[in-house]
């Protein structure tokens, strides 16, 4: 706590901003909202698609996505709520934080398991694509945006992550 409160002071009397608002923001908010969005679009992807292949049931498939999605968004809001108090990072509240993070999580998998209130499967599976490639886009443009992160290797990236777990969820779906 010491070292912390010194390098304010140190940043106080040099009269260099300890964070631009800017630079809180992305620490505070966009960074937190983005984890969560990147997580609950990645990591559901897997328990949504071996559900769809291994049933063929859209209803089960909704239920199990929404479960996954709950999930993922309690965990990690408790996750990024616990990883620190802000203090020695700048990243700000740590509810707060974990708020954001609970919250995108939650949305990023909700968005492609709505789909599957849809009757048939092939038209849930076709519009669950569309969307998983439409919440892969925007993950690639707010890293170009805020991270400065080119937008093609940005994609290429959140891709090849999200096609990993995709397929995993296909191969473990259709194993059985």
């Amino acid at each position: 706590m010491a070292d912390v409160e010194r390098y304010k002071e140190e940043s106080r009397r040099q009269g260099e901003p300890i964070h631009t608002e800017e630079q809180r923001f992305v620490l505070q908010v966009v960074q937190p909202g983005l984890a969560g969005l990147m997580d609950g679009s990645v990591s559901t992807l897997a328990p949504i698609f071996a559900t769809a292949f291994a049933t063929h049931k859209p209803h089960t498939v909704f239920l199990v996505g929404l479960a996954a999605a709950v999930g993922a968004g309690i965990s990690m809001a408790f996750s990024e709520g616990l990883s620190d108090d802000g203090t020695l990072t700048g990243r700000g509240n740590p509810i707060m934080r974990g708020a954001i993070t609970g919250v995108m999580t939650f949305l990023g998998g909700l968005g492609h398991t709505l789909p599957f209130l849809l009757p048939s499967i092939h038209a849930a599976l076709i519009l669950a694509y569309v969307i998983v490639g439409i919440e892969l886009i925007i993950i690639a443009f707010i890293r170009n945006k805020y991270f400065q992160m080119r937008f093609l290797t940005s994609f290429v990236q959140v891709v090849f992550g999200g096609a990993l777990v995709f397929l995993a969820g296909i191969l473990i779906g259709s194993s059985g």
